[in-house]
């Protein structure tokens, strides 16, 4: 009964535009997180971190496309492909740039921009072995402007975020800038033609 498997099922591998999921730093097992608290030095912009909880609402980002190309909701992310990542309670999008990140002294990473809109900072290419980011596959993200890999190494933070780890960038690829998918809202292709219907 479960044998059987077309074209529409092999979709359902895929992360694809529009998922809702929560990402998991596969070294050190903490999720992408984000809170409306800012940094207390650098940029002061909204601080990005790993936690351990797997049921923290605060963990959950959305994949987009980037400003200046459509990504058609439930399209699979192909590999290399340029995305956003939009945290799903503020709005703002994971972003990086020239500043330090307050523990390890590597490159921050915080959440940027109003109603999902920031700017060029905000985009990321996923780095995957295939053609497209599947599911249970590790991927890296690196920052398109800066070419910083997403990254955790295992600094704490002491209050008012006590227990969470720094996230920020790292210039080369290592097993500190793995990520997996874990929990998500995983959008399908359809198999309507698009139309907008919003007017």
């Amino acid at each position: 009964m479960f044998a059987q498997c077309g074209a529409r099922d092999l979709d359902s591998s895929y992360v694809t535009c529009g998922s809702l999921v929560k990402l998991m730093n596969t070294r050190h097992n903490v999720r992408l997180h984000s809170h409306d608290v800012k940094y207390g030095s650098g940029s002061g912009q909204q601080s990005v971190t790993g936690v351990d909880s797997a049921d923290d609402a605060n963990s959950y980002w959305r994949i987009r496309g980037k400003p200046d190309k459509i990504c058609q909701r439930g399209e699979p992310i192909q590999c290399g492909q340029a995305i956003r990542i939009t945290h799903m309670k503020t709005g703002r999008n994971l972003h990086s740039h020239h500043f330090s990140s307050p523990l390890s002294n590597h490159q921050e990473v915080s959440a940027f921009g109003e109603n999902g809109e920031g700017d060029d900072l905000d985009v990321w290419t996923v780095q995957c072995s295939d053609t497209h980011w599947e599911r249970d596959d590790a991927v890296r993200f690196k920052h398109v402007a800066t070419e910083v890999f997403l990254s955790v190494t295992g600094e704490q933070y002491g209050q008012p975020i006590r227990g969470q780890r720094e996230v920020h960038g790292m210039p080369s690829p290592n097993q500190h800038n793995y990520w997996k998918v874990m929990e998500g809202v995983f959008i399908q292709p359809s198999s309507d033609p698009v139309r907008h219907d919003e007017l």
